[in-house]
């Protein structure tokens, strides 16, 4: 939902040229939360599920972070700076997102680091 108005406020704004960033990540967000909610994630198991998660918001932290800073400083319009505002928002809200994530990620190694030969052996 942060992208999509940040997305909505880059539309309205002079800096409609980074309007591309918040609409990918809206997209890639709604994906993910689709294939999370029809189980694809229990389907497909040759794809890791939670590092593209975390993937996802270890760039939209990045990309939210640089874009914001940009549209802050540069254009001096309301939507450019009510963007560069959520979009530090999204910042917060997807390094939070990337630490919880971190560590289903690192449970999900662990998991499938048990199923292989070694663990086996070991055990």
């Amino acid at each position: 939902v942060l992208s999509f108005i940040i997305f909505v406020c880059y539309i309205a704004s002079l800096a409609a040229s980074f309007m591309m960033a918040p609409l990918l990540e809206f997209l890639l967000a709604l994906f993910l939360f689709f294939a999370y909610a029809s189980k694809l994630n229990e389907k497909f198991k040759g794809a890791h599920w939670p590092l593209a998660d975390f993937l996802r918001c270890v760039t939209a932290a990045i990309i939210y972070f640089a874009i914001s800073i940009a549209a802050v400083s540069k254009y001096s319009d309301g939507a450019s700076k009510a963007a560069g505002v959520f979009g530090f928002v999204a910042t917060i809200v997807f390094a939070i997102d990337f630490y919880i994530t971190f560590n289903d990620l690192v449970t999900f190694l662990k998991q499938g680091s048990s199923d292989s030969p070694e663990g086996r052996k070991t055990e």
